[in-house]
C-alpha cells in the first residue's frame, strides 16, 4: 500500500499539487466574493440611509442584484483556473438565457414593468391610487405584483404589468384634493341668498385651504332645479370628513335659510272645452 502511494505520488506529484494550488485559489475567490458581497450590501445600506437617495423598498433589491454580481464575477474566474472555456460558456448560457427568457416572457415582463415602478415610482406603498376599475390602497410594490387593499377590504394581487400598462390616477401624490358639493334650488329662489350660504358654510369650516380659495358657482340648469357648487380643497388625511360633514351641513342650511331642494318632478296642463278626437270620429 505505502509503495502503490509512493509510486501514485511520483507520477502525479506535478498534477496533484496543481489540482490542491487550484482548489485553494478557487476557495480564496469564492471567500473573497463573499466579502465582497456583504461589504457592498452593507455600503448600499449604510449610504442610503444617511443620504436618503433612494426609496426604501429599492435597497434589497440593488443590494441583491450588486452581490449576484460579484458571486457571477467570482464564480467565471474559478472555472477559468480550472482551465473551463468560458467564453463557450458565456455563450451557452446566453442561447439558455435567450430560450428562457422567451419561454417566461410573461413572467419577465411584470419583473420589467416591477422595476420601472420601483425606479419610476408613479405611486408609493400606502398610496391610494385607481387603475382601471380598481381604487385600492397600495400596501406592497414587488418584482412580481403589487399588493392593494380595497376601502371595503379586499385584498388584490395585481400584476405589475398591467399597473404599468395602464393610466394611473394617484389621489395621494399631490397632499390635497378638491370636493365638489353640489346642492339644488328651486327656480324660484335667489341664487345669490344660496350662495350666501354655501359662503358661510366654507369660512366656518377649519378643514378647508384657504389656498385654493375655495369657490362657489351655478353648474347646470336641470329640469327642476339649478345647481349650484362648492369647490373646496382639504388635505388628503381630512377629505373624506370634511366631505361628508359639508353634504350634512349644505342640506341643513339651505332648508334653514327658507330655500328649497326640489325633487325631480313634471308638470300637466289640461285644457277644458276640447273633445276627444276618438270621441268625435264615433259621433
Amino acid at each position: 500500500m505505502k509503495e502503490t502511494l509512493i509510486q501514485f505520488w511520483q507520477s502525479h506529484s506535478e498534477t496533484v499539487i496543481e489540482l490542491s494550488y487550484n482548489l485553494i485559489l478557487a476557495f480564496v475567490i469564492f471567500i473573497a466574493s463573499s466579502l465582497i458581497a456583504r461589504a457592498i450590501r452593507k455600503t448600499i445600506q449604510n449610504t442610503n440611509s444617511k443620504l436618503q437617495k433612494l426609496d426604501a423598498t429599492l435597497i434589497p433589491i440593488f443590494s441583491t442584484v450588486a452581490s449576484y454580481v460579484v458571486y457571477i464575477i467570482g464564480g467565471v474566474f474559478i472555472l477559468d483556473i480550472f482551465g473551463v472555456n468560458t467564453a463557450s460558456l458565456i455563450a451557452l448560457v446566453g442561447a439558455a438565457g435567450l430560450a428562457i427568457g422567451l419561454a417566461l416572457k410573461d413572467t419577465l415582463s411584470n419583473i420589467a414593468a416591477g422595476i420601472m415602478l420601483l425606479i419610476l415610482r408613479p405611486f408609493r406603498t400606502g398610496d391610494f391610487i385607481e387603475c382601471g376599475p380598481t381604487q385600492a390602497t397600495v400596501r406592497e410594490i414587488n418584482l412580481f405584483t403589487t399588493v392593494l387593499e380595497t376601502v371595503d377590504g379586499l385584498y388584490i394581487a395585481s400584476p405589475n404589468s398591467v399597473l404599468w400598462g395602464g393610466s394611473i390616477k394617484n389621489f395621494t401624490r399631490n397632499g390635497k384634493r378638491r370636493m365638489d358639493i353640489v346642492v339644488g334650488i328651486s327656480y324660484s329662489d335667489s341664487i345669490n341668498e344660496g350662495f350666501a350660504v354655501l359662503e358661510k358654510i366654507a369660512e366656518n369650516e377649519s378643514r378647508l385651504l384657504r389656498d385654493p380659495a375655495p369657490q362657489i358657482m351655478v353648474v347646470s340648469m336641470m329640469d327642476s332645479a339649478v345647481n349650484i357648487q362648492l369647490r373646496a380643497w382639504a388635505k388628503n388625511e381630512d377629505y373624506w370628513p370634511t366631505y361628508w360633514d359639508l353634504n350634512k351641513r349644505v342640506k341643513e342650511s339651505i332648508e334653514e335659510s327658507g330655500l328649497t331642494i326640489p325633487f325631480p318632478q313634471r308638470t300637466l296642463h289640461v285644457v277644458a272645452g276640447q273633445s276627444s278626437p276618438i270621441a268625435n270620429k264615433k259621433q
